[in-house]
């Protein structure tokens, strides 16, 4: 990969960020005086199409009487975008309404005919493994068995939720394994990452322990040395491609580490996988991920893996359909579970993406048609960014190559600063904090932007008003230390 194609990100990726800037690596670095010229390479496609202003200047390098006098400026057009009263939400990952209008085919697409491949009528109960051909198709996306393969309802955060509340109360292994026996249950959570993940946990009254994201996924010399130090930690959370929030693909050698955790901490520890983002790719040279399920078996722990994935942002995000990859033993003890809660899920939704979506060919095609939609607002925030903040020394951000977010970084001390400015003049963004479990940035930096929903000019004006409240944010402060 050409180094320009890298982005430098002090929380998401502080080895490649430190070699480049020639500062001492660390996930709070931020770049020194020295890295005027050394800015970001950002790219949001195959070319970077944003210019630098000319004769940027760190702001560790600008005078006292400079950075006032931009102040009063930044002052100045921010009353005037108060004025404006603008109501522009980058809060979620959202699917924008043209993206969900692409499977306006689903509506009607069985045309009366409500058989299964194998006849089964889908409109009536049964079914707790989903259909046959759903199982198929989606084990295909997970590499999973048509045994190994279970196609639920339209929430994969329920079948999340479903398999931690089981592993903690009833006991994937039988009740004497139930993780509620334990006086203290912990689970390791990459950051930043998915504070829904984050959610579930806290609800379960299970403690986080945070574990830093590198350029190549979580820290695993430090997840390996935590796991055989401390067994009431029980689990990982994982997104492995396209990372929440910074768009990390997992390296081939950081899959298979993982894949080998369960050897490492014991039958009582599992992989919480979500490919949420399996195949939302941006551009056609985004990085393919290691298949986790060719790597557990070869290493014979397939037991201590759940993979999850769905359509909500393939299809209709709130009318989709969600699976679960693992075992067949962890299957059917789930299904155990399950069959106390459901007769089946929704089959007739199930039959009607296999028919849209038919293969795993159809799915590639619809989802270029969904980055068809999405890149051009990636790009607006990207060249927006690259443009006003690129050495500068307000900040860093990832330019991911697939996913939902943009991740990014202000110099410590100013997320929140940032997150309130914007939307004290109408830009909500997730609050800060959100990426961190208990929503504790310690370090108060890290900032997740969305831009699918919005619409494209929408995007251009939220990332036009965010770049402002970063510049005065970090004016502010520096004068402030200044004066000190």
């Amino acid at each position: 990969m050409p180094l320009a194609a890298l982005f430098l990100c002090g929380k998401c990726f502080p080895t490649i960020w430190a070699r480049t800037a020639g500062i001492q690596a660390g996930p709070h670095s931020i770049p020194q005086p020295q890295a005027l010229y050394l800015r970001p390479f950002v790219f949001a496609g195959p070319e970077a199409r944003a210019t630098p202003k000319e004769h940027s200047v760190h702001i560790e390098q600008a005078s006292e009487s400079e950075l006032k006098a931009q102040l009063e400026a930044l002052y100045a057009r921010y009353d005037q975008l108060a004025e404006r009263k603008l109501a522009l939400d980058l809060t979620r990952g959202k699917p924008g309404s043209a993206q969900v209008s692409l499977s306006d085919a689903l509506d009607g697409i069985l045309d009366g005919d409500y058989r299964a491949a194998d006849g089964t009528d889908v409109r009536n109960y049964g079914g707790l493994d989903g259909l046959p051909e759903a199982r198929a198709l989606f084990g295909a996306l997970l590499g999973t068995t048509l045994e190994e393969t279970l196609v639920g309802g339209n929430s994969s955060l329920t079948l999340m939720y479903q398999v931690i509340d089981f592993a903690m109360n009833e006991g994937l292994r039988g009740e004497d394994t139930a993780w509620a026996l334990n006086d203290r249950v912990k689970f390791l959570c990459p950051v930043p990452g998915y504070d829904r993940h984050f959610s579930i946990c806290e609800y379960m009254r299970i403690e986080m322990i945070p574990v830093r994201m590198l350029d190549s996924g979580p820290d695993m010399d430090e997840v390996e040395r935590l796991v055989q130090a401390d067994p009431s930690i029980k689990g990982i959370w994982c997104v492995p491609r396209f990372s929440n929030p910074c768009g990390t693909v997992y390296s081939d050698d950081t899959v298979e580490r993982i894949a080998k955790l369960p050897q490492i901490a014991g039958d009582h520890f599992i992989v919480m996988w979500d490919n949420a983002y399996a195949v939302h790719t941006l551009y056609p040279d985004a990085p393919e991920l290691a298949s986790i399920s060719e790597l557990c078996r070869k290493h014979d722990t397939m037991d201590g893996v759940f993979q999850f994935g769905s359509t909500s942002k393939i299809t209709f995000a709130g009318a989709g359909v969600a699976f679960i990859g693992s075992s067949e033993r962890n299957l059917s003890t789930l299904k155990a579970h399950l069959a106390f809660q459901t007769i089946g899920p929704d089959k007739v939704n199930q039959l009607r993406h296999v028919r849209f979506l038919k293969d795993a060919e159809g799915i590639a095609a619809h989802m270029e048609r969904h980055a068809a939609l999405i890149r051009p607002r990636f790009e607006a925030v990207l060249d927006t960014l690259e443009r006003e903040l690129a050495g500068s020394g307000m900040g860093e951000w990832t330019a991911p190559r697939g996913g939902y977010f943009i991740s990014f970084d202000t110099r410590p001390g100013l997320a929140r600063e940032v997150v309130d400015l914007a939307g004290n003049i109408g830009v909500k963004l997730t609050p800060a904090g959100a990426t961190f479990p208990y929503g504790k940035d310690e370090a108060d930096r890290n900032i997740r932007l969305a831009p699918t929903f919005p619409s494209e000019a929408d995007v251009q004006a939220s990332a036009d008003a965010f770049v402002l409240c970063v510049k005065l944010a970090s004016v502010k402060q520096r004068l402030a230390e200044i004066a000190a």
